[in-house]
């Protein structure tokens, strides 16, 4: 079955274009011209990626975004957009796109980045390969079932959050250096990639805030350290 994109594109040529290459390529799209049309396709049917134009009509892309990640934290999404500036981008990351591409932009460099963004999010190592379950201090995590447990408490886990703590776990007490953990999970090391991981980090010490005897630690220079006393 083919993989199902919503593309948010205000521009009617360029949707047509993007849609056009992305049928040639296997995938199902389905097209809207502002963000309140998408928002309405969104909620209706179930999408393994959305492309979304920041700037639209009626509704914006980051708004868009933030409606969705209100109670979906897993559906792959990356911003179409015109701007360059550092602080759109970061503000992209923060609100939990996966990917960001700046127009203009040729169509080998979209399926590299649809492609790579569908990998990582589809990533599930084989049970007799790489350990899934751990303990963390007070915590339990499982990284299958995306589930960081402490008590009766349960919180689901983006796929991107259990990929990052999954490997603070495999190296627990010892430094995972920062190009290591990019390419791993982001795939490049890219200055926009690393303030993404940064935003991932804060939001994994603020899950595992009640044990004292767990600390991630940012080594200057080097890297990153999940710390079980």
């Amino acid at each position: 079955m083919p993989k199902k994109i919503l593309l948010l594109e205000d521009d009617p040529n360029l949707g047509s274009i993007l849609q056009e290459h992305l049928h040639m390529k296997g995938f199902d799209v389905k097209l809207c011209g502002n963000g309140e049309d998408g928002l309405t396709v969104y909620r209706r049917e179930k999408f393994d990626l959305c492309l979304v134009d920041v700037m639209m009509p009626r509704k914006d892309g980051f708004t868009f975004a933030r409606e969705v990640r209100e109670g979906d934290q897993e559906t792959p999404l990356i911003f179409l957009t015109a701007k360059s500036l550092k602080e759109d981008k970061i503000e992209g990351f923060k609100i939990g796109c996966d990917d960001y591409v700046t127009k203009p932009f040729s169509i080998e460099e979209l399926m590299f980045r649809i492609e790579a963004v569908l990998k990582r999010s589809h990533v599930r190592p084989a049970a007799d390969e790489t350990q899934t379950q751990f303990s963390i201090g007070a915590y339990g995590f499982d990284y299958t079932r995306h589930i960081l447990s402490h008590g009766s408490t349960q919180l689901k886990l983006t796929p991107k959050e259990s990929e990052l703590l999954r490997l603070l776990c495999l190296h627990i007490n010892k430094t995972v250096e920062r190009d290591y953990a990019l390419r791993t999970i982001w795939g490049n090391e890219s200055y926009f990639s690393g303030r993404s991981m940064d935003v991932f980090v804060s939001k994994l010490r603020k899950y595992l805030k009640d044990d004292s005897h767990i600390e991630i630690m940012g080594i200057h220079g080097k890297g990153i350290r999940l710390v079980v006393s």
